[in-house]
């Protein structure tokens, strides 16, 4: 028989075609050895398969791995790094996989978590892909061996594969082994401990269908392997804990009335899609998701890019249902507004405020979960052509549509925009046909005037009696408080029941006098009832600066351009300087919007539309007015697309304003935005540190972007935006691309710039960006701030970003922004002290723009003395969700939440 092997003096040689390398060399080496350094390939789950026992019993082993990182995300910070290789490792895992090899996942965890094994991965840079395997044994008696080969470290490299492997001996030989191993495990990063959990977790997974678990464990079971997961994120603590709490009150009251005021950017959607999810696999039933038009399809790409779940949109100008993937369901008309094809249904809020016939069919129906986002929009009417204090149409719809639903939930980052009594508009909603929100007929919670001197500490009450109608009208459940257990003992009022007409004189005399004593004392400066109220227990806020105070955010500066120390020529102040031809295309706008406005004040968006979106740029403006003189559909907001339809005739001289606008904008005139967009990248070289560039069109998103590959030929240009309207420019082609690809490009550093809409940013995570250009400017602060969030996140390397802001000189864009600007002064919070929204009126009446927002400012400060304190922590209790290992089958969600209306 043919020796297995070769040898020198110092070098021995090895071929798998003359026996298995795994026996013939490595066990044998391992067996007595003390130390084994190994420069191993990728990190897979089948590592050590061959060599487990040996390994358990080497006091050192240190092994380094290839992976894709960037070497700009080895400097992100550990969580980064985490989520990253998560990700990674996640995209080689399949569920076969996972299954038929349960045992060789359970032993990976097992020694990494022994403690004597330390597993490092290099950058792609440093490693672009470990093809030169190698390693060094020592043995426990001081004698040691290096070994180069083409194999890695599975069961496959050593016993399947044909392979070679060269052993030296040498003292030369293993110090220059052992020195490129040592060269790449100080480059290398810890193997996170989030891969190693999950590891673990994949060898304990059990999928169960939904009737084997409890309610609280539908939530983790359906998400641990949804995208957000596999994509290394996962839901934040406090988002996870509204979420808990939405459940809690689903158990106790049997419905679910809150309203969720986190601030901007704390993230808000995905709590409230959370919910809905979870109610909906519950079977509770149809779920309706209300949005202002452009926040549609934002909630789409949520839904399906993070919780990997159907939804459809219904686009109101056509009289159709839009699934996630783009298709559209045809529909009989108007009708099938009732009749989603999935579970979930997104319907813009525009069709309520407009009354169309879509409103009155959606009452019709009963919701088991409504939720309404921006929910500051429903609210009593503050005159102007109507009659002051009415509810507006949102508001009158949103109290009969919640007496007809089970769960609902109201999302605005301001529940209080100017005045507290705006927080009760919003009450009563959660309180129709739930009165243990607000209590029932003569409830003194029902008058905020009533009880805003109680819940600011103006007034102590004390008084048993004036206390007991608080506390019984609405009752409290037990679980709040024990004195409410003692309570509901004492009078033996069951626990579904939240209120009692017995008087406090019916207490036992030993919770009498507990009660008396807990209205005397305050607990950490806070009275009886500012502790204990239906608007702590119905309201959940917390705040960007307590989560970055606990270290649960990023804290990260934003310098504003054009700087103020820094004078540009093609600036005039904080503008673009622009030509005659824009100027007289400008004043064509503002004629048309005019004109139509002194036909019919209904027509006033028209004015506010066509002014946007020539303030974004020459091409919308030239799009947009043909499209008005064509009637043709707005892709970016049906809203506006529907309202148009109903303009039948425009008349002439209407027409002749916008023939004179499309008349200066045909003649080309150079667009300076797309000027200063270039400086700021190739002059001020922005383009280094990755760039996203933002307009609320896509008219103007697909001109910068088809216009910069002119100027940058050699540059990878991505469009994100709707579904089918994602592309790729390069050296002038376009190309068609899906948005989860784009994604993953940008996440993996191929592409650096990228132009987006605001109504497909959500799930756009570019920590791997450190630039942000707003080619235009929303009316509406939360946009730009949702816009700068897109880069402050966890993993940015930069400890302060860039924002550009471009406008046109003498333009109402140029009028907001300068009052903007103003305000903008904290880096780490820009838009503390603005509005969410700017309200149109304050457009309407520009010159005193800063003067309304002074007296918002002011009025915020009083507001603020009835400070909404949530009393439960934003870390819940209990493991986190990535550590699940009851799994629900992907398949079981898709198809329960794929069932229609």
């Amino acid at each position: 028989m043919q020796s297995p092997m070769s040898e020198t003096a110092f070098i021995r040689r090895f071929s798998s075609r003359t026996g298995r390398l795994s026996h013939i060399f490595l066990k044998d080496r391992l067996q007595n050895a003390s130390e084994y350094k190994r420069i191993a390939g990728y990190f897979r789950s089948s590592i050590f398969e061959v060599v487990g026992e040996e390994i358990v019993g080497i006091e050192k082993v240190r092994i380094v791995c290839n992976s894709d990182l960037d070497p700009r995300d080895i400097k992100a910070s550990r969580l980064a790094q985490e989520s990253i290789l998560k990700e990674k490792w996640n995209e080689g895992t399949d569920e076969i996989d996972t299954l038929l090899h349960r045992p060789r996942y359970k032993k990976l965890y097992e020694l990494l978590r022994s403690g004597c094994i330390e597993v490092r991965v290099c950058s792609a840079s440093e490693a672009p892909f470990l093809h030169g395997k190698a390693g060094v044994i020592r043995q426990r008696d001081g004698s040691a061996s290096a070994f180069i080969g083409s194999l890695n470290e599975t069961r496959e490299g050593w016993q399947a594969h044909y392979e070679i492997v060269w052993e030296d001996t040498s003292e030369e030989g293993i110090a220059w082994v052992e020195a490129e191993f040592e060269y790449l495990w100080e480059r290398g990063v810890p193997l996170p401990n989030a891969v190693i959990e999950e590891i673990g977790r994949l060898s304990r997974k059990r999928e169960v269908v939904i009737d084997e678990i409890e309610p609280e464990d539908v939530a983790p079971a359906a998400l641990v392997e949804a995208p957000l997961y596999r994509m290394g994120e996962e839901l934040k603590p406090w988002q996870r804990s509204f979420v808990g709490l939405f459940l809690e009150h689903r158990s106790i009251y049997g419905v679910g009335r809150f309203i969720l005021a986190d601030e901007v950017g704390v993230g808000k959607t995905l709590s409230l899609a959370t919910s809905a999810m979870v109610a909906a696999l519950l079977g509770d039933g149809p779920v309706l998701i209300l949005c202002p038009a452009t926040l549609c399809l934002q909630w789409q790409v949520e839904l399906n890019d993070k919780l990997g779940i159907p939804s459809a949109i219904w686009i109101s100008n056509r009289k159709v249902w839009q699934d996630h993937n783009g298709n559209i369901i045809k529909t009989r008309g108007a009708e099938d507004i009732g009749r989603c094809p999935y579970r979930i249904g997104i319907v813009s809020t525009g069709l309520i405020f407009h009354q169309a016939e879509e409103a009155s069919i959606l009452l019709n129906r009963r919701y088991r979960t409504l939720i309404l986002d921006e929910a500051h929009r429903a609210r009593q009417s503050k005159g102007l052509g109507n009659k002051e204090g009415e509810p507006n149409n949102l508001l009158k719809f949103m109290i009969k549509a919640a007496q007809r639903s089970k769960h609902v939930v109201l999302g605005t980052a301001t529940p209080i925009q100017t005045n507290v009594e705006e927080l009760w508009d919003l009450l009563e909603v959660l309180n129709q046909g739930a009165n243990h929100v607000l209590g029932q007929f003569l409830s003194h919670w029902k008058s905020c005037q009533t009880v805003l001197p109680i819940l600011t500490k103006e007034k102590n009450v004390t008084n048993e009696s004036e206390a007991w109608d608080l506390v019984r009208n609405p009752l409290p459940p037990k679980t709040e408080d024990a004195l409410f257990d003692h309570i509901r003992s004492d009078l033996s009022i069951p626990d579904t029941r939240f209120y009692t007409d017995k008087s406090f004189t019916d207490l036992d005399l030993f919770t009498r006098v507990g009660f008396s004593e807990r209205l005397e004392s305050d607990e950490e400066g806070l009275s009886f009832f500012q502790r204990n109220n239906p608007i702590v227990r119905h309201t959940v806020l917390r705040k960007r600066a307590t989560l970055e105070n606990m270290g649960l955010l990023e804290r990260i500066a934003v310098d504003i351009w054009p700087s103020e120390m820094e004078r540009l020529p093609m600036f005039q102040g904080i503008a673009l300087r622009t030509s005659t031809d824009f100027d007289g295309a400008y004043k064509a706008a503002e004629d048309f919007g005019d004109a139509m406005r002194r036909r019919t004040k209904a027509a006033g968006f028209m004015k506010d539309m066509m002014r946007q979106r020539i303030c974004s740029s020459f091409a919308s403006g030239l799009a947009t007015a043909k499209k008005l003189l064509e009637k043709r559909q707005f892709p970016e907001d049906e809203e506006q697309a529907s309202l148009i339809e109903n303009f039948e005739v425009i008349l002439s001289q209407e027409i002749s304003h916008l023939e004179r606008l499309i008349d200066f904008l045909d003649r080309k005139p150079a667009d300076p935005k797309l000027k200063a967009v270039l400086h700021f990248l190739k002059d001020k070289k922005w383009l280094e540190y990755g760039c996203i560039i933002f307009s609320q069109y896509y008219d103007t998103s697909f001109w910068v972007a088809e216009s910069l590959t002119n100027s940058l030929p050699d540059e990878k240009i991505a469009l994100y935006a709707g579904a089918g309207k994602s592309g790729l420019f390069f050296a002038g082609e376009w190309r068609s691309v899906e948005r989860e690809e784009i994604k993953r490009a940008v996440r993996d550093r191929i592409i650096r710039l990228v132009v987006a809409t605001d109504a497909a940013c959500e799930g756009l995570n570019l920590q791997t960006l450190g630039i942000l250009i707003n080619v235009d400017l929303p009316w509406n602060p939360s946009r730009l701030e949702q816009r700068i969030g897109r880069i402050k996140r966890f993993g940015q390397t930069r400890e302060r970003v860039d924002m550009l802001n471009l406008v046109y000189q003498d333009t109402i864009d140029e009028k907001v922004y300068q009052v903007l600007s103003q305000r903008m002064k904290d880096r780490y919070n820009l838009f503390g002290s603005l509005p969410d929204t700017i309200e149109d009126e304050w457009i309407e009446h520009i010159e005193n723009l800063d003067e309304y927002f002074s007296q918002f400012t002011q009025k915020k400060k009083q507001a603020n003395a009835f400070d909404l304190r949530y009393a439960s922590t934003v870390q819940p209790a209990g493991p986190g969700w990535e550590l699940c290992e009851t799994v629900l089958s992907r398949r079981d969600i898709i198809e329960r939440l794929s069932e229609g209306w």
